[in-house]
């Protein structure tokens, strides 16, 4: 793969690198560093905010269902919007600025924490507004990734970039625990303000440029009487090209599928490990700085799965890969239940990864897949129209938690969600998954120019 040309009138055309892999090359190279560095940085906030709000502001288990739902409820929010506006905008400038704004607001918790000021509200509105910032730059991550790799590229771009998410997924949560033995959970907070910074510094010293390919072709802007843009559409035109995303994915019986399947995957693995910190702390009895090494070390399946997945596929398929990672890894979640002092607490370990194995590894093949499938005009449309349901389900997993938490126990709650993730899998021997071995490589009866 090479970047585009430095002319205004190039376009950006991705090459496939001359047998030296993605690593090679410059612009991926700094993505997959920034990427690493935030996810580090964000798997650290993900143990050390729930820390903050149980040690430091003594919140409930529903109080903390609530602060995990408040940073992905503006997926339900404001997540179909921001594809078409994505679809209209340069990606690579909208991404850079969602991590300016994300670090300055992660980085007003510690200030106000160290000025004695830090309140359960003060959280709640940092969660809420980094999710608002999270959803335009995944919806701009997700479409802006084609246009640096090739086709053929983006099965291994994923793996790359899965694989390391899930060793920063590894060492955050260790991380955190560290960090809370040694000052205090807020300052987890501040390493995440910085690896924001680094993630932005790493997309602006991109070179490729966005061509003028069929995403604005197909109406990026609203042109004017005399040839110029008017600007952002009005509503009835912003309607209309959510509702061509949103029919995109209800109609194709692939993305449909993977869309149900996600949102159920999601409601249960989100109530889990929002109840997992008050398990391990209120019922097993753990430290709460040994809590980081217990969810890191849970989830260090996730680089076994990320670079599994494309030898799994080449083997059975991409259709038969994804469902076996799924049916075959979800039943081990319900060990984490099981967990008691001693050697009972390995079984959070073995749970955790097995589990994360699959879910990494379906994620790559299912990203690669809908990266090549879906046409580029719509990539943002389809992308957020899916993550509206599946990321939609994780405040409503994580507040239904909190509530069974507050009524039932955390031990209960903890079995109840453990079991609705071992069922999840099941969901895709639903339409023609099961049927298929390989994922088609575009829809069928469309061409890539004319996707609706």
């Amino acid at each position: 793969m090479s970047t585009a040309t430095s002319t205004a009138t190039s376009t950006a055309t991705p090459e496939r690198p001359a047998r030296r892999g993605l690593l090679h090359h410059r612009d991926f190279r700094l993505i997959w560093i920034g990427q690493t560095t935030s996810r580090l940085g964000s798997t650290i906030s993900a143990v050390a905010l729930p820390l903050v709000a149980v040690s430091a502001l003594d919140a409930s288990p529903l109080l903390v269902g609530v602060l995990a739902a408040a940073s992905w409820l503006p997926w339900l929010l404001v997540g179909l919007p921001a594809g078409a506006w994505v679809d209209r905008l340069p990606r690579r400038p909208v991404m850079v600025a969602c991590d300016l704004v994300s670090s300055a607001l992660l980085l007003s918790v510690p200030v106000a924490a160290w000025c004695g000021a830090l309140t359960l509200a003060h959280l709640l509105t940092v969660a809420f507004l980094t999710g608002v910032a999270s959803v335009f730059f995944q919806t701009a991550y997700q479409a802006y990734l084609p246009s640096l790799l090739a086709r053929e590229d983006l099965a291994e771009g994923n793996a790359k970039l899965l694989g390391t998410d899930s060793a920063a997924t590894v060492a955050g949560p260790g991380l955190a625990g560290l960090i809370t033995q040694a000052s205090a959970a807020v300052t987890g907070l501040l390493a995440d303000a910085v690896s924001f910074l680094v993630s932005a510094a790493c997309l602006f010293g991109i070179r490729a440029r966005e061509g003028a390919d069929e995403r604005r072709e197909a109406g990026a802007r609203v042109t004017d009487g005399a040839g110029g843009t008017a600007g952002p559409p009005g509503t009835a035109r912003l309607r209309r090209e959510i509702g061509e995303g949103l029919r995109f994915v209800g109609r194709d019986p692939y993305l449909r599928v993977l869309t149900v399947a996600g949102a159920f995957s999601n409601l249960a693995l989100t109530g889990q490990q929002t109840i997992l910190v008050v398990f391990l702390v209120r019922v097993v009895h753990v430290a709460p700085g040994a809590v980081g090494y217990l969810v890191a070390a849970g989830s260090a399946g996730g680089m076994l799965g990320a670079f599994a997945a494309t030898r799994l596929s080449r083997h059975f398929g991409t259709a038969r890969a994804l469902v076996l990672c799924q049916l075959c890894t979800a039943p081990f979640a319900l060990l984490t239940p099981l967990a008691a002092q001693g050697w009972r607490l390995s079984l959070v370990v073995l749970g955790g990864s097995v589990v994360t194995a699959g879910v990494v590894a379906g994620n790559v093949i299912r990203g690669g897949f809908r990266q090549a499938y879906v046409p580029s005009h719509l990539l943002g449309r389809v992308v957020v129209s899916m993550q509206f349901l599946n990321f939609g389900a994780i405040p409503a997993g994580a507040l239904a938690a909190g509530a069974l938490g507050d009524t039932l126990g955390a031990g209960p709650t903890m079995w109840l969600t453990a079991g609705g993730v071992a069922l999840a899998g099941l969901l895709l021997l639903i339409g023609p998954l099961h049927r298929q071995t390989n994922l088609p490589a575009r829809p069928a009866g469309r061409d890539d120019e004319h996707a609706l």
